[in-house]
């Protein structure tokens, strides 16, 4: 299922993380499962059921142009963030899911931990969640994200905006 590069954590035994390739079907259909899932219960959470994620195709999702990292266990996926690279020293980590049955087990941390520490590590990372999704915001503060702001793009929507910026002296940056 995931491709090369593979990452055993010390901190979750039996939990293998990976790049994941939307090519295959089996993942591509497992993402998109794991995705509605966990926007439902962010919908519930936020009361807005318009999530865009939540209402998009399996062929909309394969289109995104993103970067895919899962977690799994016993070969299956059960969490991922997506991201996609929007400047030379920044990503935009467009999606973080775990699927219902793994919530509150650090997964979604891990994921992140890996892909900023391991994946992009001296990149400054941009991120969004629902305003009232109280666990995600709790997860970037707990990360270092620092809140920009909260916008409203279309009205019962607010959206918690966060940045990680990392520190300066990267190279090629003058200080």
């Amino acid at each position: 299922m995931p491709t090369a590069d593979r990452y055993e954590s010390d901190r979750h035994p039996g939990i293998v993380m990976g790049e994941l390739s939307l090519t295959d079907e089996a993942t591509a259909g497992a993402v998109h499962r794991i995705g509605r899932r966990a926007y439902a219960v962010e919908a519930e959470l936020i009361r807005f059921d318009r999530i865009p994620p939540l209402r998009e195709s399996l062929e909309e999702m394969r289109a995104q142009p993103l970067r895919w990292l899962g977690a799994m266990a016993g070969g299956e996926i059960t969490a991922f963030v997506a991201w996609q690279d929007v400047a030379e020293d920044l990503i935009d980590i467009e999606r973080v899911c775990v699927d219902p049955e793994w919530f509150r087990r650090g997964l979604a941390s891990a994921l992140l931990q890996h892909l900023l520490a391991d994946l992009a590590p001296e990149h400054d990372a941009l991120v969004s969640t629902g305003a009232d999704n109280h666990p995600a915001v709790a997860l970037y503060e707990r990360l270092g994200f620092s809140r920009v702001d909260t916008i409203e793009p279309v009205p019962g929507l607010r959206l918690a905006r966060f940045r990680l910026a990392r520190p300066s002296g990267r190279p090629g940056q003058h200080c």
